[in-house]
């Protein structure tokens, strides 16, 4: 839960199943090896399930569990103190990123 792509992960699947590359799609920033090793933790944790086609090319779609689900309202609710604090976070990253060297 504590990575970066975690919660844009389970947000996105939260109306059910979506193929990767809809997922890779609609995660803004997320690189193709990211979003592998975020929904493979996922699934390892019991959260993500994995549903592979025999297509060709052969087509990969992911849905919460129903333990993922459970996630659902404690993720809504970082998302949305994570958009009403977003420009605070913003400014103290900048603010952070701008001090001056400290002497170790």
């Amino acid at each position: 839960m504590g990575d970066k792509w975690t919660l844009s992960v389970i947000y996105e699947l939260r109306d059910g199943s979506r193929r990767f590359t809809d997922l890779k799609r609609a995660i803004d920033g997320i690189s193709q090896r990211m979003l592998t090793v975020t929904v493979r933790s996922l699934e390892r944790d019991g959260l993500v399930e994995r549903t592979v086609y025999a297509t060709v090319p052969p087509r990969v779609d992911y849905r919460l569990t129903a333990l993922g689900q459970t996630l659902l309202k404690t993720a809504w609710e970082l998302i949305d103190w994570a958009t009403l604090h977003a420009a605070e976070i913003d400014e103290a990253r900048d603010r952070y990123d701008h001090r001056p060297p400290t002497p170790v």
